[in-house]
């Protein structure tokens, strides 16, 4: 084989492997199908509630949910964040509840005055459940810092977006779901 044919071949395994990695890459998320929706499990083995009472998704229904995992040194949670206050900030008297599901990444975010601390620089203000043994984060089969799960008055996950952006179409859900009638009651 010549120099060229090497490279060429070289080349070719290359872009054959990149489209097998890209083929198996998970989707960032989107509209989850009702017939594919399902209930959202409970929060699992909660070490601590911050900036709320404990929460029960069964409690909630009736109203629409947003899970953001997040931890607070993750850089792509940060550029998120702001996104996940103003949508609490401003649909919270409309029946969106935020609960930020704080999983750590590394041992020192398994603090909760670090969290605290956290908490209080980033001025959040929705609920935030520390997740320190990753017990809802398996519930939900997560597997990304920021991901953003949204359920139904039904309790049902609708919607999922992992990583940044798609605020937009994340928002458009919100209200969508949030002119949904509510189940009828022993639903």
């Amino acid at each position: 084989m010549t120099m060229r044919s090497n490279v060429l071949t070289g080349a070719a395994a290359v872009a054959a492997s990149v489209g097998i990695l890209t083929a198996a890459a998970p989707t960032s998320g989107g509209d989850i199908p009702s017939s594919a929706a399902q209930i959202a499990p409970e929060f699992q083995n909660i070490d601590r509630w911050l900036n709320s009472e404990p929460l029960k998704l069964q409690d909630l229904r009736g109203k629409v949910v947003l899970v953001d995992f997040w931890t607070y040194t993750c850089i792509n949670c940060l550029n998120h964040l702001p996104y996940v206050k103003a949508w609490h900030e401003k649909y919270k008297h409309q029946g969106l509840v935020v609960v930020g599901v704080h999983t750590p990444e590394f041992a020192y975010e398994k603090s909760t005055r670090n969290v605290q601390d956290a908490i209080s620089r980033l001025q959040i203000h929705h609920a935030v459940a520390q997740d320190n043994h990753y017990a809802t984060w398996k519930a939900f089969n997560n597997q990304y810092w920021p991901a953003v799960y949204l359920i139904d008055k039904q309790g049902k996950i609708v919607y999922s977006h992992f990583g940044e952006g798609s605020y937009g179409a994340t928002e458009k859900k919100i209200q969508s779901l949030l002119v949904e009638p509510a189940p009828a009651a022993g639903s």
